[in-house]
């Protein structure tokens, strides 16, 4: 009887030990976590610091395609003077800018392809505007920005390669 005592004792002892080890481990799981009191500010925080920087960072993406706009409008210019120099004049503007890439038909002294790649459209995906003679000088090199019209402000503006 005593070994049954003894065992009862040490299996008791045990258990005692088992329940207070979980509610231990409960009561430091329990302090762990976050009250919802917490997660809301944290969220404000956020949500504050999302509505300061989220507007700055969507300005900078327009004023970047604003800028790829201005390389590839100074890049075409470029090709655009090295097939002058070539052929002695400027494409028309009925053989437009594709005569940077495929030679016209009545043109002898073309030496292109002036363009690494096949004629680039703007930003916006829409194809950049192409006049000779032009209104601003010999040619006229120009898109019309995000809105896609004449004229416009800020990422509507239109990019111009006579300015």
């Amino acid at each position: 009887m005593p070994y049954f005592t003894h065992r009862h004792h040490g299996s008791s002892s045990k258990q005692a030990t088992e329940q207070a080890s979980d509610q231990t481990s409960y009561q430091a799981l329990r302090q762990t976590g976050f009250t919802l009191l917490e997660l809301l500010v944290v969220m404000v925080i956020i949500g504050l610091l999302a509505g300061y920087v989220g507007p700055k960072y969507f300005a900078q993406i327009g004023k970047s395609e604003s800028k790829t706009a201005k390389a590839q409008v100074e890049a075409l210019g470029k090709a655009l003077d090295q097939y002058r120099l070539d052929t002695g004049r400027y494409p028309s503007s009925e053989q437009g800018l594709t005569s940077l890439n495929v030679a016209p038909a009545d043109e002898s002294r073309w030496h292109g392809p002036y363009l690494q790649k096949a004629l680039p459209v703007d930003p916006w995906g829409k194809p950049y505007q192409y006049r000779s003679p032009g209104e601003h000088g010999d040619y006229d090199l120009w898109s019309f920005g995000k809105d896609g019209q004449a004229g416009g402000q800020d990422d509507a503006a239109d990019i111009v390669s006579w300015q």
